[in-house]
Formats: C-alpha cells, sequence, structure tokens
C-alpha cells in the first residue's frame, strides 16, 4: 500500500490489506452502534451537539463500508470513491452548522448530564476506532479519509464533554450550539484535505494514460 501512497502502483487491483479489513468492520459496527445511542440521546438530551455527533457516526459506519468495498479496486477507482466520501463530509459539516443555527434561534437548553455520559461513551469508541487505524493515517485518498473521520470524531467527542460541562455550570445552551459549530467546521475542513487528496491521486492517475494517447496518435 505504501507504493500506492507515493502514486507507484500500479493501475490493477491492489492486495487487500486483511489485517486493515478487519479493522474496518470493527469501525464500522462500532460506529452503527454508537450511532443508535447518540441519536436517542441526543432527542432525549435536545442537544445538537450530540445530534450532530450521531450523524457523525451514521456518516462514518458508511463511510467504512465504503471503504471495505472499494479496498480491493484499482487506485484510480479508491480516489473517486474518496471525492464523494469528501463531498459527504462537506454536506455534514453544513449540515451540522445549519442545526446550531436554528437552534440557536429557538433558544433551547440541553440535558448535561445525557450529553456527558453519552459523550464518554463515545469518545471511548472513537478511540478505539483511532488506536487502530493510526498506522493507516498516511495512506491515500480514501485512507486518510477514514482517519480523518475518525480523528475528528474524538475531538468532536472530548468537545461534547466539554459542552455539556459548560451547559451544567451556565444553564445555557450556547456552550452546546460553539461545540456544534466546531464540529460543522471539522467537517468542511476534513472535506476539503480529502478532496484535494483525491484530485491530485485522479490527475497523476490521469497523466500516463493521456501521455499513451498521445503515443498512439503519432
Amino acid at each position: 500500500m505504501s507504493d500506492c501512497c507515493s502514486g507507484g502502483c500500479s493501475s490493477g487491483k491492489p492486495p487487500a490489506d486483511p489485517k486493515y479489513r478487519r479493522i474496518l468492520w470493527i469501525a464500522l459496527w462500532v460506529n452503527a452502534l454508537m450511532f443508535g445511542v447518540e441519536i436517542v440521546g441526543g432527542l432525549s438530551a435536545g442537544s445538537v451537539s450530540l445530534l450532530a455527533d450521531a450523524v457523525d457516526f451514521l456518516g462514518d459506519a458508511a463511510n467504512y463500508g465504503i471503504s471495505l468495498f472499494v479496498l480491493g479496486l484499482a487506485p484510480v477507482w479508491r480516489s473517486r470513491t474518496a471525492l464523494v466520501k469528501g463531498a459527504t463530509m462537506g454536506g455534514y459539516g453544513v449540515f451540522v452548522l445549519g442545526s446550531a443555527f436554528w437552534h440557536l434561534r429557538t433558544g433551547s437548553v440541553p440535558e448535561a448530564h445525557t450529553m456527558g455520559w453519552i459523550g464518554f461513551s463515545a469518545l471511548a469508541a472513537n478511540c478505539l476506532a483511532a488506536v487502530l487505524l493510526y498506522a493507516y493515517r498516511n495512506g491515500d485518498a480514501n485512507m486518510r479519509s477514514v482517519w480523518l473521520c475518525t480523528r475528528n470524531d474524538a475531538i468532536g467527542n472530548v468537545a461534547v464533554m466539554l459542552a455539556a460541562l459548560g451547559v451544567a455550570q451556565t444553564g445555557s445552551g450556547i456552550p452546546d450550539l460553539l461545540v456544534a459549530t466546531i464540529m460543522g467546521l471539522l467537517g468542511l475542513t476534513a472535506a476539503y484535505s480529502v478532496i484535494t487528496q483525491a484530485r491530485r491521486e485522479l490527475r497523476s492517475a490521469a497523466a500516463p494514460l493521456a501521455a499513451t494517447v498521445e503515443l498512439k496518435r503519432r
């Protein structure tokens, strides 16, 4: 896989790393479980940051599933898939920012205790996934998108716990909205990083093909 990261792999199907495949399956099931926990907790607590994190868990579960599907495909298809995943990450960021603005207008105050313990559970789940995926953080755009999602999730979980503390101390929903805003911005920056790398990989893959076509014309 390191050869593919440097742009030196062939256009055929690369060997799928069995260990990485197992890690993706573990991460997929952990994220699917935490989506269920956070969507119920976020609705019951009235927390936009928990709901945003729940949507993020759902997106990550889909992310891992797509990564498993394309793991054995040619690099160009993994890069194209990464473009779609990057756009999805950007869409998540826009959704979170829009939700935060809506809750700001309604002035709702979430339940801090529920936010705190669910945030801690989510942090434990994401730390497990992050530890497993750390060795693959500098792979191609597809692998990088998986790592960035997991990293952002762990940061978001810590932020949710801090928001719960802020809500408990101030009796205001502003800390919850601030955290949701940060999570939305993280989604947008990660989307930009993944899309940029995927486009660079696609340009690199297209260059030899264009040269071959030009030679045939001559």
